[in-house]
């Protein structure tokens, strides 16, 4: 792991470390216990766990201690992104003293998470039952879970249950490991991929920053906005999505790969494609960094076939372990049955077929979000494929973040952890404009109230007067976190953010102009 390291800055300011501890480390290690404690009553508790009996279970009944809970999440999420913001201002101004003690601070914020009961999302209950279909000698690819006995009780949503999974053989090997370590428990096996899930962070924590670094960014600044960002703490570890997992590996071969150990590279992105396929998109941008920044057309080609080769045999190899093949390929379209409004493509095509339905020319909107998902496809393809048969300009891994980036924004379903994977590319490769940067901030902001409204919602209905509480207590919360404080309104507003996150000095422009793809020489 020693090539993934960055190096530490010097001789800039930065604070004390009684300072430090006392104003980012502890607050952040409390904020992280209240979202644990409150979780316990506020969280997703599989029916057959014995939580739900007890004190615990009374309290979970009662709607005193349910408001409690949910304002324990919004405060400890609120205070996390407010701490956020602080260590984006002193990040961006050199005085956090470089990645490792950025490192230690986010270990510190993460260390009460792995025993939180799962929230803003269930799917960690959906990967414990996939692994235990995998356990019974089921294959997940042509079988829900449904086909379990008493499934519904082990905490996955409904909707999941007779869908095929869409995820690659590493992960459920994984899932099956977990299930059988696990047993009949289904909150250990969420506290066991969790800690998969903190793996998969801290993997990011030390690839970023190397990337970073060979493309001439801040490598404490990249490690702030990709991985300190209170989405990966929100998703990756108290949601426990093996997203975390994939783009661990997916930095980690870039970063690799940016150091030219090409070989290597493609394996570990070849097992984030295990993980979740869409990393699959990666694939042939770190074929282009393996042809090398003034590769002919030829070598190019003949790259992307030795990278296919590798990939292959990799993910093939992985799949004869876990004893399955490759019907991950059919399963694919699993995600998209549902119908989100992040997606700009699924909300376009749901407004334009609500007019029509509204003016009675449609009986069902559902074949215009089916046309508008579609043009969304081929609109984000068509980028992609530019992107890798033009690629002059810029790093392949720069190409990638778009890539990411378009297949996101144009895809049929958009998750909030989603966005996580563009972002660990785009933190890594820079920002041009300082407007990118800025509303990234705003994003983050807005997309951690999104999750701690989802949050919200996970026991009574919407009309519940705690849940109205907690939707107004959330909004403000965050509110206050980005507008109250000034060095952090100065960091969303004023012009702390001009320099960007770009090359600063001659060092780092000659070291992003090493890895820009140029084309071959006249």
């Amino acid at each position: 792991m020693a090539d993934l390291h960055a190096p530490e800055m010097t001789g800039a300011p930065t604070v004390d470390d009684a300072r430090w501890r006392r104003t980012i480390v502890l607050p952040g290690f409390v904020a992280s216990t209240a979202v644990t404690l409150g979780a316990l009553v506020g969280g997703w508790v599989p029916l057959a766990f014995q939580l739900n009996d007890g004190v615990v279970g009374d309290l979970r009944d009662s709607a005193l201690w349910v408001t409690v809970a949910r304002l324990l999440i919004v405060a400890g999420m609120t205070v996390l992104l407010h701490l956020w913001l602080v260590l984006g201002s002193d990040a961006l101004q050199g005085k956090v003293g470089g990645p490792n003690r950025l490192r230690r601070t986010l270990a510190i914020w993460i260390a009460p998470l792995p025993l939180c009961v799962p929230l803003f999302s269930r799917d960690v209950y959906s990967y414990y039952a996939q692994g235990r279909l995998l356990a019974n000698g089921y294959d997940p690819y042509a079988n829900g879970v449904s086909v379990l006995e008493g499934w519904f009780k082990y905490g996955v949503d409904p909707l999941w249950g007779e869908t095929p999974t869409p995820y690659g053989p590493l992960s459920l090997l994984l899932q099956r490991g977990v299930a059988d370590l696990a047993g009949d428990s289904a909150l250990t096996a969420a506290v066991l991929f969790r800690l998969l899930c903190v793996a998969g962070v801290a993997i990011m924590a030390f690839a970023i920053p190397r990337l970073a670094y060979d493309h001439g960014i801040d490598p404490t600044v990249a490690l702030w906005l990709a991985v300190a960002n209170p989405l990966v703490l929100m998703h990756f570890v108290i949601g426990a999505h093996n997203d975390a997992l994939m783009v661990g590996f997916m930095t980690a071969g870039f970063a690799l790969a940016s150091r030219s150990r090409f070989f290597l590279g493609v394996v570990l992105i070849a097992l984030a494609a295990a993980i979740k396929p869409i990393a699959l998109l990666a694939l042939p941008f770190v074929g282009l960094m393996w042809a090398g920044t003034t590769a002919s057309w030829r070598r190019r080609v003949a790259m992307w076939a030795l990278t296919l080769g590798v990939s292959v045999v990799t993910i093939a190899a992985v799949a004869r372990v876990a004893g399955v093949g490759w019907g991950w390929n059919a399963a694919l379209k699993t995600p998209g049955a549902v119908e989100t409004w992040l997606s700009p493509p699924t909300a376009i095509g749901k407004i334009i077929g609500g007019v029509l339905q509204g003016l009675g020319l449609l009986d069902s909107s559902a074949s215009i979000v089916a046309a508008t998902r579609t043009i969304g496809l081929i609109a984000a393809f068509a980028i992609i494929g530019l992107l890798l048969l033009r690629p002059q300009g810029r790093s392949p891994v720069r190409g990638a973040a778009i890539a990411f980036a378009a297949i996101v924004t144009l895809g049929p379903v958009v998750q909030a952890w989603y966005l996580l994977w563009p972002l660990s590319l785009v933190a890594a490769t820079g920002l041009r404009k300082v407007w990118h940067l800025r509303v990234i901030i705003i994003g983050t902001a807005a997309f951690v109230f999104l999750g701690l409204v989802d949050a919200s919602t996970t026991q009574h209905t919407l009309f519940d007067l705690s849940v109205g509480l907690t939707y107004a207590a959330a909004l403000l919360a965050v509110a206050i976190a980005i507008f109250a404080i000034p060095s952090e309104r100065a960091l969303v507003l004023g012009s702390q953010l001009s320099q960007g996150l770009r090359p600063v000095d001659s060092d780092a422009v000659a070291r992003s102009r090493e890895l820009v793809f140029t084309g071959p020489r006249p």
